[in-house]
């Protein structure tokens, strides 16, 4: 799965780094957590971008889980797209079934259509369901294909 963070609030004077998720960015990382517990066994790993926004979505995803797995931080997803997150992919743990990456766009964007040559919007706190049809190490063009897409329903 790839999840682009919760609507981030830029009220304050905060560096694009640190900038928080707002109280939008909360209800709606929430909903995506609730959708993915309802719609998935379980999670194995996930790799979050170590931006704030990103990271407090993942735990407001994680809330909803019912095991869910420490994140990875990596720092190739804060402003990463196309092969620098494949690179990512590619470097996911062999026994991780079903992964997450919580990052930003346009990366989110990218990734998803670089693994199935399918462009996918990818709004704020909005999910798109990949399935590879290889191993994560051979992950590439056209690797795969979007099961599920968008934001989970209010």
């Amino acid at each position: 799965m790839v999840v682009r963070h919760g609507k981030s609030d830029w009220s304050g004077a905060h560096s694009d780094r640190d900038r928080p998720v707002g109280d939008r960015g909360r209800r709606q990382a929430t909903e995506a957590g609730a959708w993915l517990a309802a719609h998935l066994p379980s999670v194995d790993a996930v790799v979050v971008s170590p931006a704030q926004r990103t990271r407090t979505t993942w735990e407001l995803v994680a809330a909803e889980l019912v095991a869910p797995p420490a994140p990875l931080l990596d720092e190739r997803v804060y402003g990463g797209w196309g092969e620098g997150l494949l690179g990512v992919v590619r470097g996911l743990p062999d026994g991780a079934i079903t992964v997450v990456l919580v990052g930003h766009n346009p990366g989110v964007e990218d990734l998803v259509e670089l693994l199935t040559g399918d462009w996918v919007a990818m709004p704020t706190a909005s999910i798109a369901v990949v399935d590879l049809e290889v191993p994560w190490r051979e992950a590439g063009r056209g690797a795969g294909r979007v099961r599920a897409s968008g934001r989970p329903p209010a």
